[in-house]
């Protein structure tokens, strides 16, 4: 191959290389939103548990000061708690429920009906950045998952509605879908600690590890990451080739001189 043609092979796998690192590096910024989780804990119905949301800035200049949380009232849970965020004041508002409901042995007549995290002066979840807002809750509802449409509120003003509920098979995710957690069906012998049920994204597909959002956020970068670091590798080496050819083409013409 001529010299031309190498340069020409290396520049176009450099630059498809680049390209697909550029892809997944954005991968995981393009698909950011308001999640709801289950991180080490248990998550069976009648139990207690804890819920963790992951709240993400999706805006370029302006942070979130602000995150709201409706409970579902056809699956009212009689203890909810937040958990204290520095920067952060958190209040629960509670509803007396038209028809007290039996669960699990107890009668609830009231149940929180939303959670709400706002930000003092000066403090804000900054762009780029995500905070996580964590909330003790129990009994857990007798339902297969809870869906908890939340909504953001950026300075300005601007607001974003996390609220479509989970889609059917087969149909297309939503844009702002709700957080949703899958609970565990309590043990039959009573014993509500049974292992932690798997975590459901806000688009009701359920992750078989806590951590499966973080990892592959970290592996989209790290793969990027390598990716980059191959194609310019990939370049040297084409460079290399290229001097040590033309090293030995010199040394011909001077040995026949």
């Amino acid at each position: 191959m001529s010299t031309n043609g190498f340069r020409k092979a290396g520049a176009t796998v450099g630059i498809a290389v680049a390209t697909g690192a550029v892809l997944l590096l954005g991968s995981g910024i393009a698909s950011a939103h308001v999640t709801a989780n289950i991180i080490g804990e248990s998550a069976a119905q009648g139990g207690y548990s804890k819920i963790t949301f992951r709240v993400p800035n999706e805006e370029p200049t302006a942070g979130t000061i602000k995150l709201e949380v409706a409970l579902p009232a056809d699956a009212p849970m009689s203890s909810v708690r937040p958990k204290a965020v520095q920067g952060w004041k958190a209040s629960v508002i509670k509803t007396k429920l038209a028809k007290p409901i039996e669960s699990h042995g107890a009668t609830i007549t009231e149940a929180a009906s939303s959670v709400t995290w706002t930000a003092n002066p000066g403090v804000r979840i900054n762009p780029g950045e995500f905070a996580e807002f964590e909330l003790s809750v129990g009994p857990l509802p007798e339902t297969d998952q809870l869906v908890m449409p939340t909504t953001q509120t950026y300075e300005g003003n601007k607001v974003v509605k996390w609220d479509a509920p989970p889609p059917a098979e087969g149909a297309a995710e939503p844009e702002h879908p709700a957080p949703v957690v899958a609970l565990a069906a309590a043990d039959a012998s009573g014993d509500h600690h049974a292992p932690a049920a798997p975590a459901a994204d806000s688009h009701g597909v359920e992750n078989t590890a806590a951590t499966t959002s973080t990892s592959d956020d970290t592996a989209r970068w790290l793969g990027g990451a390598g990716l980059v670091v191959g194609a310019l590798g990939l370049g040297f080496g084409v460079g290399a080739t290229l001097r040590a050819r033309r090293a030995v083409a010199a040394n011909k013409v001077g040995g026949e001189q």
